[in-house]
């Protein structure tokens, strides 16, 4: 019945009286109101107001967990909604010790204590799309470099295809949209001295989230903003799900140097001049060229060229 009503409310516009939820669904007053809370407690924001009714205000902002179903292969099999957690990454962390199975999914409508590379913290209001997931994998700790990458090569392909937007990727873990952040990715490790024992990679996308606060705002746009329509989340998730089932699958057997080339035609950081902050020291150079450990190649002005796998990178032109 919960669901009942609230396929009413999608479909209407405008206010729906309780009296007529009651007549059409053959249930009283007091039932109605008692489905009506259960929603707003699932996170649903629904307004009530005496003589008109209830109205839905939230309707693309929410997801249906029974329409994110696809045939999954690595990832996407397991997927868990919550209204709010201190971050993705830490819920699956917690899960991890109690051995959560791989390719798990956990999201969260917001998060309280979202972060980003560096321990920075990512805004995470509600409007965005917060999830991470892990997988349990016979993979070196070197290989989180290639993750990272591969995982924002998934989200700019599902974004370019759901919008029609001309995402790319900036090394090694934002996707952005006109030189403007849309999408942050996090991937942390629990391994062994040689092997992981299983990685983490959270994913934060800037979704139906209509303004930013005023330090972040010139770096800072949502698919809402670029779109200027607002965008079913359930949809758009499941979309992003499928992309990246797909590619860590191909991952986890070999990238294939189509995939390579592929991804490179998407890098916004390639070809540009960049510096790169390591500790104390700044490297500065031309980014010319990705390996297939996901290092970024950077030419120096006496032409040397240097592999780096991490670091705070600063690319000309873009934020």
């Amino acid at each position: 019945m919960k669901d009942r009503i609230l396929s009413v409310l999608k479909n209407a516009d405008g206010y729906v009286s309780g009296e007529d939820l009651s007549k059409n669904l053959g249930i009283t007053r007091s039932a109605v109101w008692k489905h009506i809370s259960q929603l707003k407690d699932e996170g649903y924001i629904i307004n009530s107001v005496r003589n008109r009714g209830y109205k839905l205000e939230n309707v693309f902002d929410m997801i249906d967990e029974k329409k994110l179903s696809f045939n999954a292969e690595t990832l996407g099999m397991k997927i868990i909604l919550l209204k709010s957690t201190d971050s993705t990454n830490n819920e699956l962390k917690r899960l991890a010790r109690i051995n959560e199975e791989s390719g798990t999914v956990v999201c969260a409508y917001s998060q309280t204590a979202g972060k980003g590379r560096f321990g920075r913290q990512w805004q995470s209001d509600n409007g965005g799309l917060y999830f991470s997931f892990i997988l349990r994998a016979d993979l070196p700790p070197s290989d989180i470099a290639s993750i990272t990458l591969s995982a924002g090569y998934a989200v700019c392909l599902a974004i370019r295809e759901y919008t029609g937007l001309d995402a790319k990727i900036k090394w090694p873990n934002d996707i952005i949209i006109e030189n403007r952040k849309v999408c942050g990715i996090l991937t942390e490790i629990a391994a062994q001295s040689d092997r992981m024992d299983y990685l983490i990679t959270g994913i934060g996308i800037n979704v139906n989230n209509a303004a930013f606060p005023e330090e972040i705002r010139h770096k800072a746009t949502s698919l809402l903003i670029e779109t200027g329509k607002n965008i079913d989340k359930t949809e758009f998730f499941r979309t992003v799900l499928t992309y990246l089932d797909k590619v860590m699958t191909s991952f986890l057997v070999s990238i294939s140097l189509d995939e390579m080339e592929n991804f490179k035609k998407l890098c916004a950081t390639l070809g540009k001049n960049v510096s790169v902050r390591r500790g104390e020291k700044t490297l500065t150079g031309k980014a010319v060229d990705i390996t297939p450990l996901g290092e970024l190649v950077i030419e120096t002005e006496d032409k040397e060229k240097m592999n780096i796998s991490s670091g705070e990178v600063t690319v000309q032109g873009i934020y």
